[in-house]
């Protein structure tokens, strides 16, 4: 007992002392202190304008919308008016002003983004299909396309905005483990990766880089010119090869690793001007849900109007940054993208796994926003306006 009353006088307690008997615990009073104290924690969250402070923000611009006129929405009263007040006897002159430029930055919105978002580890299971000579990827149930579901997810506020964008795409990864994990470590979450399909540890690498908030593209050795001589490598896809036979390679290279949204080239000049030899290939990918890049370095290709025919996505990068690998040269040659991407709203430029590359590319990229520039994913290019 917490008083001893047997001890206690035989009287009637004050009410005070009825009060203090019944007062509450220690333990009580401070649960009761702690529920107030979340309650006021909630409703200053709740009030808080930005729940996200912390995270970093891109901000994007959208156009204002504009008020479209058609003969359905104009007043009937506006046009009888006009009509009364034209004089019958005079010429009328039409004068069509210029419209008003707008700042094409005045309406924008904050988009919240992480820089590393981690990508989920590949493969998924309703994107594998087992086969023979290993898994390949293939369109899940709902048409869930690999091209979309592995790729790093651009917000369509970014994707619609007026700021002129680039992609870069670093080739040659997994090749090199050091200069691999380099890259990967140093360069932006919005650099996309082409794996060769020759390296060791593959998907363990991929799904490093994934983590690491990079999407990946599998590097496909195609025929050059000049081959055998100029040889990109074991099975490489021939353009006279049987159709079954470029199949068959194109399998093995695609069962290598999982978790790449699309196909680039690895040389090719050959075989991307062969369209009989590149049809089958390219029904292939749009069949199991990827999509095509291909770089700046093939001058003639029929790789455009197979893909169309095919329904494949296609894209075609401007620049190659690192056709010459010195600091100033790459310099030049991201400069050069630039204009490209203002001039034309969108750019792509491709380099390899160099380190003076990664290094370049790592500077360049820390100043493109001051530059009104976004520096998107591969993905991004296949999508929107841009798309």
């Amino acid at each position: 007992m917490s008083r001893d009353e047997l001890r206690q006088p035989l009287r009637k307690r004050s009410l005070n002392e009825r009060l203090w008997a019944k007062r509450p615990s220690s333990l009580l009073a401070a649960s009761l202190l702690a529920a107030c104290g979340f309650i006021a924690l909630s409703a200053w969250a709740i009030q808080t304008p930005h729940p996200f402070a912390g995270e970093p923000i891109v901000t994007a611009a959208i156009p204002p919308l504009e008020e479209m006129k058609t003969a359905s929405t104009t007043a009937p009263e506006e046009d009888v008016a006009a009509e009364e007040n034209v004089p019958e006897d005079e010429d009328v002159s039409i004068q069509i002003e210029a419209p008003i430029e707008q700042d094409s930055y005045q309406t924008e919105a904050s988009i919240i983004l992480s820089p590393r978002r981690p990508l989920k580890p590949a493969p998924m299971a309703d994107l594998v299909e087992k086969t023979g000579v290993g898994q390949l990827p293939r369109i899940g149930p709902g048409n869930r396309k690999p091209s979309d579901v592995y790729a790093r997810k651009t917000p369509m506020g970014v994707i619609h905005s007026d700021r002129p964008k680039i992609a870069i795409l670093i080739g040659g990864m997994g090749l090199n483990p050091k200069l691999t994990q380099k890259a990967v470590k140093d360069l932006p979450g919005d650099v996309t990766f082409a794996f060769a399909p020759y390296g060791d540890d593959l998907q363990a690498q991929v799904n490093k880089a994934r983590a690491d908030g990079h999407e990946v593209l599998l590097q496909l050795p195609m025929e050059p010119l000049g081959y055998p001589a100029n040889n990109p490598g074991p099975k490489t896809l021939l353009a006279e090869a049987a159709a079954a036979a470029n199949i068959e390679a194109l399998h093995w290279h695609m069962s290598r690793f999982a978790g790449y949204t699309g196909i680039t080239n690895y040389m090719g000049g050959h075989l991307l001007s062969t369209a009989p030899a590149l049809k089958p290939v390219m029904m292939e990918l749009s069949k199991r849900g990827l999509v095509y890049l291909e770089d700046a370095s093939i001058a003639l290709t029929v790789s455009q109007a197979v893909a169309k025919e095919t329904r494949l996505p296609e894209r075609r990068a401007q620049v190659v940054i690192d056709a010459d690998p010195t600091p100033q040269s790459i310099a030049a040659a991201l400069e050069l993208l630039e204009g490209e991407a203002l001039s034309h709203g969108f750019a792509i430029g491709t380099g390899s796994g160099l380190e003076v590359t990664v290094d370049s590319v790592k500077a360049w990229a820390e100043q493109l926003q001051s530059k009104g520039i976004l520096l998107v994913p591969v993905s991004a290019m296949y999508k929107g306006r841009l798309g």
